[in-house]
């Protein structure tokens, strides 16, 4: 069944989207990883994601993800296939730069948000999109991740909410192309910064 989505887009806050969890009776199972830097193996993700939703109830998990269907978004074409409710929650920078949402999500919440998440520039505060991902999120899945996913995966743990963190390498061709852009040395490392991160 193809997916036809995204039902509903609205524009919301952190307590807003906790108050539409809360109406549901549901959890926020979180899925965080590459999007645009995409995975050097995506069917190794789709598995690892595809045996983590076999331990989690349909009927009483969303599953949330950043909204679109790139990289780690492909999360929600197997949530669908699985039977769950699916949700995003996106920074509002989204609509300024016409990033395509998944058609496999049912709710998208929008966060008016300047940045596209992690913490805000010379602070150790989380921009407004991760906030609402953090503080909504019953717990918290990473499959490899650059410094968005990093500081929202580490806010959770540090948070006490259930994290988990699984190694995944980011498309090389795709990272070796964006440092060809910005006059970087080539990557070596695609490991991605959470990966660092996660043993400290």
């Amino acid at each position: 069944m193809a997916c036809e989505g995204p039902r509903e887009v609205r524009r919301a806050t952190a307590s807003s989207i906790a108050e539409f969890v809360r109406g549901k009776q549901m959890d926020v199972l979180t899925f965080m990883g590459y999007s645009g830097s995409e995975y050097q193996s995506p069917a190794v993700m789709h598995q690892q994601v595809a045996k983590i939703l076999e331990q989690y109830n349909p009927k009483k998990t969303f599953i949330n993800s950043g909204g679109t269907a790139q990289g780690i978004g492909a999360v929600y074409a197997i949530a669908k296939q699985k039977g769950f409710t699916t949700m995003g929650i996106v920074s509002s920078l989204l609509q300024k730069e016409r990033v395509a949402l998944s058609r496999c999500v049912d709710v998208v919440f929008v966060v008016k948000d300047s940045s596209w998440g992690g913490k805000l520039p010379g602070s150790n505060h989380l921009s407004p999109t991760s906030l609402a991902i953090v503080a909504n999120s019953a717990s918290v899945v990473a499959i490899g991740g650059g410094d968005v996913a990093r500081d929202e995966w580490l806010a959770a743990r540090q948070a006490g909410k259930p994290v988990a963190f699984f190694p995944a390498e980011m498309n090389h061709m795709i990272a070796r192309e964006k440092a060809r852009r910005q006059g970087k040395p080539l990557p070596t490392d695609f490991r991605g910064s959470l990966h660092p991160a996660t043993e400290h």
